[in-house]
């Protein structure tokens, strides 16, 4: 019977102090994660904002939480963004005939600000719609491929930046602004889930090497005659569908200058929270029952 006695009082005590543990158990403020998704490129190609050319995209991110309504993320993701005039619709685009593809490896900072109160393991704060803004750089190189071999476009000079027209020449780097919504939620504590859409504005009309007039073919002459010239091609591949009737004449249009082009991504992400048996200082600054 003591015997007994002793075993409840042990069992007791183990209780009450898994209790006391749990209810003293928080989370601190920084998460680590990933993100799966996709991306659409916007621009002179697509300029209808179809989504006929969605292609992967993912990266990792830390985010900081100032309070359960404010954070910051910082990114890095990569995706490939490309179009074919094959794909739209307008008949003038369609013999144009231009295409390109680019990888995009991006780097960004966001603020994101939630519409509720949301902290990662409470249950009365379990999920979230929010709003992101923020800025960030991203690398990009376009190119298109001819008989099986992959060109890079700024290199053939395609805008005829390699031909006099120094105002055309381009980076291989531009700023991006993301903006867009998205929804969060823990779905374990510790365990957090979001799923995004930000559109990429950016300060490039190059992302597809395409943005002013054609430059004329002259300007892409080859020393050899007969010999295969890439960028008289890329620079105007409506030869390709009618050789008699070229589109590519000095100071025809090729592209817009109007407006920048630009990158839609949508991600899917999971996070995580390590554990901290101290309040975390954002629980306090954003109120509410901790």
């Amino acid at each position: 019977m003591i015997r007994s006695k002793i075993y409840i009082f042990i069992f007791t005590i183990i209780l009450f102090c898994t209790a006391s543990v749990e209810a003293q158990t928080f989370f601190n403020g920084t998460e680590y994660g990933f993100s799966v998704g996709a991306s659409q490129y916007f621009g002179d190609l697509n300029d209808t904002r179809s989504f006929k050319y969605i292609r992967p995209a993912g990266g990792a991110f830390m985010r900081f939480h100032l309070n359960p309504y404010i954070s910051i993320k910082a990114t890095t993701a990569y995706t490939k963004v490309g179009f074919d005039d094959k794909l739209n619709t307008n008949p003038y685009q369609k013999l144009r005939n231009l295409n390109f593809e680019s990888d995009i490896v991006e780097a960004t900072c966001q603020a994101e600000f939630n519409f509720f109160r949301m902290a990662t393991g409470e249950k009365k704060s379990q999920f979230t719609p929010y709003l992101t803004l923020g800025v960030g750089a991203f690398y990009y190189n376009p190119y298109t491929t001819l008989n099986g071999k992959k060109y890079f476009l700024n290199n053939l000079g395609t805008e005829g930046q390699n031909a006099g027209y120094k105002d055309r020449k381009y980076w291989y780097a531009s700023a991006c602004f993301p903006i867009g919504a998205g929804f969060k939620c823990w779905i374990a504590p510790g365990v957090n889930f979001s799923i995004e859409v930000a559109d990429r504005l950016t300060l490039t009309d190059y992302l597809d090497d395409v943005s002013t007039s054609y430059v004329g073919s002259d300007k892409f002459t080859t020393p050899n005659t007969g010999t295969f010239n890439a960028a008289i091609i890329a620079q105007d591949p409506s030869v390709l569908i009618d050789p008699d009737h070229p589109l590519g004449r000095a100071g025809k249009q090729r592209g817009n200058t109007s407006s920048y082009d630009q990158y839609m991504m949508f991600l899917m992400s999971f996070s995580f929270q390590l554990k901290s048996y101290k309040c975390p200082d954002y629980l306090r600054r954003g109120g509410g029952d901790l």
